[in-house]
């Protein structure tokens, strides 16, 4: 484990190599798994204020599990969670081409929404993992819908931490992500 500020990151997170390519996953990790994404409060807030703009987006079948369900579920740890279809699929889905995406995304790159997708979504497969005390963990989630993508990683050399730059950047900032940058070189020259 790496140690920066109040985060603890796996090493994995530096040394796994990521790329993800939606076209031969066909978005599996929008469709399979035993709970919705995890949200943030104010996402949560957010999901319900503008469910107007990527409503258009989703699924009939979407738009009846947020009917019947709400905007979002609490789990038994009171963990905030999308709401799914059939106990499988997100309710914020749609399906195009045979690829699963996220209606949310899709009215924020329209310039609908001010919430790009959930940041549990977007940082996927990195997992946060709340510690106590304001600290939290950054791990890497291994599942078989993304062997592609560590397949994809390790042809182009790219490492899951640069694959999700962007990600990393809106959750914990800039100077987080140079810090994490440094901690990779420092485990790449230990190797």
């Amino acid at each position: 484990m790496i140690e920066i500020d109040d985060k603890l990151i796996s090493e994995e997170v530096l040394t796994t190599r990521f790329c993800c390519d939606v076209a031969l996953c066909r978005g599996q990790c929008c469709v399979e798994g035993d709970g919705g994404a995890p949200l943030e409060s104010d996402e949560a807030e957010i999901l319900e204020a503008e469910y107007h703009a990527y409503k258009p987006f989703m699924k009939r079948k979407g738009i009846a599990a947020v009917r019947a369900q709400g905007f979002f579920t609490v789990d038994d740890d009171g963990e905030l969670l999308t709401p799914l279809i059939d106990g499988k699929e997100c309710a914020y889905s749609y399906e195009e081409k045979g690829v699963t995406h996220c209606a949310i995304e899709k009215a924020w790159v329209l310039g609908l929404t001010a919430l790009r997708k959930p940041i549990s979504c977007h940082l996927y497969p990195i997992r946060l993992i709340r510690l106590g005390e304001g600290r939290v963990g950054l791990n890497y989630h291994r599942w078989s819908v993304c062997a592609e993508a560590e397949e994809c990683g390790a042809h182009r050399g790219i490492s899951l931490y640069i694959a999700l730059r962007e990600a990393i950047v809106r959750r914990f900032g800039e100077e987080f992500y140079d810090a994490l940058t440094e901690a990779a070189k420092f485990i790449e020259n230990e190797r």
